[in-house]
């Protein structure tokens, strides 16, 4: 069936609305097509520029077992051939026109984006919703592309032993839950990955009820709209979509510990995660608290542990921490220290404990939370000059169980917290049961390769 043939074939309901748009709010606009696709408008008309931006409610935390890596595989498979478009055609018009696109694969999404001028915008919704149903993938399209991946995991990942560390140190952290999955695929099973698989997983999940458009910039929320539901409201929902079922990790009662060794290894360090939970929707206080804890341990030279380890005990080259606060499930705070010459993995991470807590012990340096906040105020406003950062930001709440609203007080949320909200946050999450402490070091007496 072709493109033109489907639009003619769709139900006139489809061309409808299902609900009104919400009230705007700093020109973002947000409403529902008949077939369950939800749409937001960002408006930006300093510029006849618009991002355009298809987000998947489905990652590598969705995947059926055994099939590791096959969220991202397809992701490389849909920019091959439809029955009205070439394999690479979508890409070439994008580029042909002055344009940029390119596409992503996180836990809890897979997203596709545009960034051309404003009038190439019923294009894009044309190509994007023609290969949201009319994919064609067979053996001689989709077998070389799972060489691509196999050769894009044996350059990231295989041949650097800091990706091998963190994907096994990801592992122990998550047990049972499929956040403990990388992202790219075991490669025992990605090498069995099958254009079938991919057509199943394709055929399940890339349905406009499982679907956030996005569009940003010089547009207005009727363009959108209309073109929306010229393009995209013909596409059938798929009836049999179920909500996201995932297993849930089981309480983590004790420490675990990590040591990689591998001759590549240059410089040794002491990475430290801990189970944190993640952004809700209308309960995001923890996650702020979370979220300003990290800056306030690694945020610069004047932040606890880099004053503490760099500069006062002289026991790391480095040391940093970040949160993960965007997230559907359970989430990590994580922490790294590199130790300086001299120093052993033991002493370093026996020097992190201590000033850990101390911190906790010591409370919150009250004049570095207010510079803290003033950034981050600054940076909400800062932002506003990205339409595609405002689109990610978005696509990759609303994708992660957020809502439109969440996003939008979040800047809220962080400047209300409190000392005693991060001191609370941090007694709660940084305890060692919950902890899962990884070595990456060099096989004792051996001098590290170099690879040309």
């Amino acid at each position: 069936m072709t493109f033109a043939t489907r639009l003619l074939a769709a139900p006139l309901a489809a061309l409808t609305l299902l609900a009104g748009p919400a009230a705007a709010e700093d020109g973002v606009t947000q409403f529902t097509l008949d077939n369950g696709m939800d749409v937001l408008v960002i408006e930006d008309h300093r510029s006849p520029a618009v991002v355009h931006m298809v987000w998947y409610r489905v990652g590598a935390a969705d995947e059926p077992a055994g099939l590791s890596g096959i969220a991202h595989y397809l992701e490389h498979l849909m920019f091959k051939g439809t029955d009205d478009m070439a394999a690479g055609e979508f890409s070439e018009t994008v580029r042909a026109n002055g344009g940029s696109d390119n596409a992503f694969t996180s836990w809890d999404y897979t997203g596709y984006f545009q960034r051309v001028a404003a009038d190439l915008l019923p294009r894009m919704m044309e190509m994007e919703a023609d290969r949201m149903t009319d994919l064609i993938l067979k053996d001689e399209v989709a077998l070389p592309e799972r060489s691509v991946i196999l050769e894009e995991r044996a350059q990231r990942i295989d041949s650097d032993p800091g990706a091998l560390f963190r994907e096994q140190t990801r592992a122990a952290q998550y047990l049972h839950h499929p956040y403990g999955l990388p992202i790219i695929g075991w490669r025992h099973e990605m090498e069995q990955l099958s254009t079938d698989d991919a057509l199943d997983f394709y055929r399940e999940f890339y349905a406009p009820n499982n679907a956030i458009l996005i569009v940003a910039g010089d547009v207005t929320p009727d363009e959108v709209r209309a073109l929306a539901q010229e393009y995209y409201g013909p596409v059938p929902a798929n009836p049999d979509l179920t909500p996201r079922a995932r297993v849930t990790e089981p309480p983590q009662t004790a420490a675990r510990r990590v040591v990689f060794e591998d001759p590549r290894v240059a410089q040794p360090y002491v990475t430290r995660s801990y189970l944190a939970p993640e952004r809700n929707p209308g309960d995001q206080d923890r996650a702020a608290a979370l979220t300003l804890l990290a800056d306030l341990l690694s945020d610069g030279p004047n932040s606890f542990l880099q004053r503490r380890l760099q500069f006062d005990t002289q026991t790391a080259l480095y040391a940093g921490a970040w949160y993960g606060a965007t997230s559907l499930d359970a989430t990590t705070f994580n922490l790294t220290v590199v130790p300086a010459e001299g120093v052993s993995l033991s002493e370093a991470e026996a020097a992190l404990d201590t000033a850990l807590a101390d911190f906790v012990a010591g409370g919150v340096d009250a004049e570095k939370l207010t510079r803290l906040k003033r950034q981050y105020a600054a940076q909400s406003v800062y932002e506003m000059d990205s339409t595609q950062s405002r689109a990610r930001k978005y696509g990759a709440a609303l994708t992660s169980g957020l809502t439109v609203a969440d996003v939008q007080a979040w800047p809220d949320v962080l400047q209300a917290v409190t000392e005693d909200d991060i001191l609370a946050a941090a007694r709660a999450v940084l305890v060692p049961e919950t902890s899962v402490t990884g070595w990456l070091r060099a096989p004792e007496g051996t001098t590290p390769e170099v690879t040309q």
